[in-house]
């Protein structure tokens, strides 16, 4: 006989001879002892009789339970349960596994953890209960401290983010040190851009070696003085390599038990050029258009851009436009402002160019690009006005078999789309076109159809899908 009990523990060796003169009473005694409620439960699946503990007073007194139906006692989701450990109770001695249900009481329902064991000859079951309560009580805490934790991971992943988002994106040159060697640990964009390098080259050097040798002394006392004061005053340098002249300011700050220097970067241009009052008056004409302006130079680089741009492109200010390429914001394919140089270079300018403008954030619109040539010295530059194209309705399906572009309408699109793109959208028409009839004449039969256009029927199903088709014939067909 298999003694062993759930979980993989082991039954008595030899009750006859280790229990054998217990008498009922003294097994009772034992059994209540052994758990917080214990439940003798007929065929029928009624509670014949019941002790209850002192830790499960909620349950009420043993009288409450008895002549009731064990299934009636519990949650309705844990009744399935129930029904279960009393479905097949088997031979006398056959131990159940623990299943957890959710006790009914006068002010809620308790978690219970129940054992039953088939006892006696007329088929009677005794359940053994333990009240789960401080355990659900201690997993609930525990669950509510590590969605705690989460959310304070959460919290310090999205300041990270933050603080690289405007590390990575600020105008301004910045570097980051050791405070106790000097070594760079890290650069954002605009301080390779200011310095010539990429910022993965300059992280593992010693900011020192930036700059000329004899100022490295005054570049290390800044360093020092960070340590005991506010935002250092700031120094001149020049750089060893070109020879450019900057401001440099440092500011110490401490990260996981360590010491670091933020060094702040002001290049010194030169004296620039006094803005005329016509180019201040233009300047603020362009910034009142309702249509994005950009300048451009040959390379397609950003020199300016208007306020309407800048709304448009979702960027904060005409410094963060300036410099990158108008390829990051124009075009549904790498082509397009190629074409569009291409037909500026030879015409001299171009109007409702038709292509896709892309948002700094993903946000995409539809817009037509007028465009002219402006030669300043040996550069040319190109100014484009970027009009978000209006929406049109889509034109409804046409069974007359007219095409829906004409010669003038597919030549127009000429150096505005390849030769390839061109083929590829008409050839589309007059497939769309040719289904289009054939549903008709075979008044939506697809088998038919597909019969008149030499295909299979899988391969009409695809293109009808491709097409858009396919709801418009089930609907035809429902009518």
């Amino acid at each position: 006989m298999d003694m062993r009990l759930p979980g993989g523990g082991s039954d008595f060796s030899s009750p006859e001879t280790a229990l054998g003169d217990l008498d009922a009473a003294a097994t009772a005694r034992v059994v209540a002892a052994a758990s917080d409620v214990a439940l003798v439960i007929d065929t029928d699946g009624s509670v014949k009789d019941a002790a209850i503990s002192a830790e499960a007073s909620a349950l009420g007194e043993p009288s409450d339970l008895i002549d009731r139906r064990w299934s009636e006692l519990v949650a309705p989701d844990s009744r399935a349960k129930i029904n279960e450990m009393l479905s097949s109770p088997g031979p006398p001695g056959r131990v159940g596994r623990w299943r957890e249900v959710n006790h009914a009481t006068p002010t809620g329902y308790r978690p219970y953890r129940y054992l039953t064991i088939a006892v006696g000859k007329g088929g009677q079951t005794l359940a053994l209960g333990r009240d789960m309560s401080d355990l659900a009580g201690v997993q609930q805490r525990l669950l509510e401290a590590q969605q705690e934790m989460e959310r304070d991971y959460m919290r310090l992943r999205q300041a990270e983010t933050r603080y690289r988002l405007l590390f990575q994106m600020a105008t301004e040159p910045v570097l980051i040190c050791d405070a106790a060697n000097g070594v760079i640990s890290e650069a954002n964009p605009a301080a390779g851009e200011a310095l010539g390098r990429a910022g993965a080259a300059l992280a593992g050097r010693k900011v020192e070696d930036l700059f000329g040798s004899d100022q490295r002394d005054q570049v290390r006392r800044l360093i020092a003085g960070s340590e005991t004061s506010a935002p250092s005053q700031k120094i001149r340098v020049r750089l060893a390599e070109d020879g450019r002249d900057f401001d440099v300011s440092a500011s110490l700050f401490r990260h996981e038990s360590a010491s670091h220097v933020l060094l702040r970067l002001w290049p010194i241009e030169p004296t620039a050029r006094p803005e005329s009052p016509s180019d201040a008056r233009l300047l603020r004409v362009l910034n009142r258009v309702p249509d994005a302006f950009v300048l451009i130079d040959e390379e397609l680089r950003i020199a300016e851009a208007n306020l309407a741009f800048l709304e448009l492109a979702n960027l904060g200010d005409a410094d963060a436009a300036r410099g990158r390429s108008l390829k990051s914001f124009v075009g549904r394919r790498d082509r397009d402002l190629s074409i569009l140089q291409a037909s500026v270079r030879e015409h001299g300018w171009v109007r409702n160019f038709e292509t896709v403008f892309s948002s700094s954030v993903g946000l995409k619109d539809d817009v037509e690009i007028s465009a002219v040539s402006v030669p300043d010295g040996l550069e040319t530059f190109l100014g484009l006005v970027i009009r978000v194209a209006r929406r049109r309705p889509p034109a409804s399906p046409s069974r007359s078999g007219a095409l829906p572009h004409t010669v003038d309408q597919l030549t127009d699109l000429v150096g505005r789309l390849p030769l390839r793109e061109i083929v590829r959208e008409t050839t589309d028409v007059i497939e769309r076109l040719c289904i289009e009839t054939a549903l008709g004449l075979s008044e939506n039969n697809r088998a038919s159809a597909a019969e008149m256009l030499g295909l299979s029927r899988q391969s009409l199903y695809v293109k009808l899908n491709r097409y858009g088709l396919r709801e418009t014939e089930s609907s035809s067909d429902n009518a």
